[in-house]
């Protein structure tokens, strides 16, 4: 197993900063422009409303289907597990979790969530559950999933690998790829990507601010979603 660990984890903080204000709606729609039509991960729902939108660089972790000489309860303490990867977790990621969409038994449940907010990370993201649900909860470990189930992990799962590419919800991931979660689910910005998205997502959330009022002003659809000439004139205008 290969860790990466000379991957850079950590995030400018005006760049956290600017993100904490982009919604990954629009961040989608800006993706998409450059070519990128799958960045969103399928699954990814917030485990409780209000949770915040957040920013940070993605720990990947890796889950397989189940083997039974591996998946037992002696591999909670193996060097590969999850209880190693969690320890290996730096404080400002967003823990990522491949675990192929399985719904009938939870990756974490309370004490390891407990711990992973104990390490300060800044969210969990996986296209599958979590168990301890009530527990899970009170940790305040803001957390991405399909919801719940009681039975552990290696009831139909296997864990591999830390910080290596993955596939969650239907997306890749690779260890230190951007994520920015809020109510409409986590999206990856890929590391190449993260300053043009940087340079105009910010003018990108003004403009849509405008067009939102425009339209509660009673101007029709055509030619103002998206902006026509004429209407982004009448914004510059506006803005200036």
């Amino acid at each position: 197993m290969t860790n990466n660990a000379d991957i850079n984890m950590s995030l400018d903080p005006v760049t956290v900063q600017t993100l904490q204000t982009i919604s990954t709606a629009t961040i989608t729609t800006i993706l998409l422009k450059k070519g990128l039509r799958n960045v969103w991960l399928r699954g990814t729902s917030p485990i409780r409303p209000g949770q915040p939108r957040l920013v940070g660089r993605a720990f990947t972790m890796r889950f397989v289907p189940a083997r039974e000489d591996l998946a037992t309860t002696a591999s909670w303490n193996s060097p590969t597990s999850t209880r190693a990867a969690i320890e290996a977790m730096p404080a400002g990621c967003i823990a990522v979790v491949d675990s192929m969409g399985v719904t009938d038994a939870g990756i974490f449940g309370d004490i390891l969530c407990a711990r992973i907010a104990k390490r300060e990370v800044t969210a969990l993201v996986t296209d599958g559950v979590v168990r301890d649900l009530a527990g899970v909860l009170q940790t305040g470990l803001p957390v991405w999933c399909r919801g719940a189930a009681a039975p552990p992990a290696v009831a139909s799962m296997t864990f591999v690998d830390w910080q290596q590419p993955i596939g969650c919800g239907g997306v890749a991931i690779f260890p230190g790829d951007v994520i920015v979660v809020d109510d409409d689910g986590a999206v990856v910005i890929p590391e190449a990507l993260l300053e043009e998205v940087l340079a105009v997502a910010q003018e990108q959330e003004r403009l849509e601010a405008w067009i939102i009022k425009q339209v509660e002003l009673g101007h029709p659809l055509p030619g103002l979603y998206p902006p026509n000439e004429a209407n982004l004139e009448r914004y510059r205008c506006e803005q200036s």
